[in-house]
């Protein structure tokens, strides 16, 4: 049955708890506390919902099974990074893609492809790969700030290539099967990767070009990371194959990227792996303290009946699904600019998931929609997570490259217009499953 309205006093003070949650977020407060304190005010003081029932609301969107995928696919990027499995995914790049024209940066957007395959974590794979090639790219001669946002924009093939913590975290609100949504990633996610690697080939084919590898050398380079290899094998041939669910993959990928460090290639030590399950712990409760909070939105959007007023709102418009999609594009790009890709899903999400059937908009499509354009966040200030991290790595002031963001980010609208234009590319092969 529906809900009534709020009373006029409750809609004044939803009102305010509006632009609380505004002035918090203008003044840098941590995404968790403008979510926490926004929401608790309205659902106490304006819905009079009991603290028992927020405190289990928090506690069962972080208890999903399906998010336990998310820390163990962290965990599992961390120990690869330290067993030496990203650097020899790495050298083999190069001695691919190293000889073409801006060979080391295409070696980078396919090292950063094939890292995404088992990592789970867009920060880690700029890191992980980032550290290894951002120093080489820049001492032959690639400038410091084009190296940054390359990497930086590189990463969010992570985003789409499964496993992706998006795509769990996506399934989890939607109910969409997981398979179906890492199946739906892997087009988009290659299609992203070709065009970075023309961009690159055209800004930088004036650069010198490393040697070209004999095929003795790419023999050994493909030797040396046929472990790293067979894992996205491992990873998506169990889930697939109807072996894993994608918590139980995630486990087995972290047991191998164990087993390849200490016994293979005898790099990872267990303080490397303790340092591994730190840093997973602390990326996962970052995450998680964010769903939990984020999660109370949803419970006042439901109160308010703010979906189905959207729906009507956006009906009474336009009944366009292009239409639907470009007011979603435009609303992600400025979301981007401020927050991150886990609250964005939180609050577009459930306003707007009552009106994909409506419109006929595959849910699928609307996922990579929703990360090509999310994804850009990470190289727009003020927020631009991606591309201060990779500044971070080779200890650059991020100012300085923002000057090359509006050539990336040219190339990320065109790649999400294309998304927009074309779903098939999101939902051909999760049908062929």
């Amino acid at each position: 049955s529906a809900r009534p309205d709020p009373p006029a006093g409750d809609r004044v003070m939803i009102k305010l708890s509006v632009a609380l949650s505004a002035a918090l977020l203008m003044v840098s407060l941590p995404i968790f506390l403008v979510f926490g304190i926004g929401s608790t005010l309205v659902a106490r003081e304006a819905l009079n919902l009991p603290w028992t029932q927020l405190v289990q609301t928090s506690v069962g969107a972080v208890s999903k099974h399906l998010l336990l995928a998310v820390p163990l696919f962290i965990f599992a990027g961390y120990v690869m990074v330290a067993g030496g499995m990203a650097a020899r995914l790495v050298n083999l790049c190069i001695a691919l893609v190293g000889h073409w024209p801006g060979g080391l940066g295409i070696a980078m957007v396919l090292a950063m492809g094939f890292f995404a395959a088992f990592c789970g974590s867009v920060l880690a794979a700029i890191t992980a790969i980032g550290t290894i090639l951002m120093p080489r790219m820049i001492e032959n001669g690639y400038p410091a700030p084009f190296v940054v946002v390359l990497a930086a924009m590189a990463a969010l093939i992570e985003g789409l290539i499964p496993p992706s913590n998006a795509a769990i975290i996506y399934s989890a609100l939607t109910s969409v099967p997981v398979a179906q949504t890492f199946a739906a990633g892997i087009l988009p996610g290659i299609v992203l990767a070709l065009m970075l690697m023309g961009f690159v080939a055209i800004r930088c084919r004036a650069l010198p070009r490393s040697p070209r590898a004999t095929p003795a050398e790419r023999l050994t380079a493909t030797r040396a990371a046929l472990p790293a290899l067979v894992t996205p094998v491992i990873i998506l041939g169990g889930i697939y194959g109807g072996f894993f669910t994608a918590a139980e993959s995630a486990a087995v990928a972290g047991v191998w990227a164990i087993f390849a460090g200490f016994v293979l290639y005898r790099e990872l030590t267990f303080g490397a792996l303790v340092r591994a399950l730190v840093a997973a712990t602390l990326a996962t409760a970052v995450i998680f303290v964010i769903i939990a909070m984020a999660t109370l939105l949803s419970v006042i959007l439901t109160f308010t009946r703010t979906p189905q007023a959207m729906v009507d709102w956006f009906l009474s418009w336009s009944s366009s699904p292009l239409a639907f999609l470009l007011m979603i594009a435009l609303a992600c790009l400025v979301l981007g600019t401020f927050i991150e890709v886990v609250p964005i899903f939180y609050i577009l999400i459930p306003m707007t998931l009552a009106l994909l059937p409506v419109l006929g908009v595959d849910p699928l499509h609307y996922y990579i929609v929703l990360g090509a354009f999310i994804g850009l966040g990470m190289l727009t200030p003020p927020v631009c997570l991606g591309l201060y991290t990779a500044a971070a790595v080779v200890r650059l002031p991020p100012q300085r490259a923002f000057a090359q963001v509006p050539a990336f980010l040219a190339l990320g609208l065109a790649y999400g217009l294309l998304m927009i234009l074309v779903p098939s590319l999101a939902t051909w092969l999760p049908s062929r499953l």
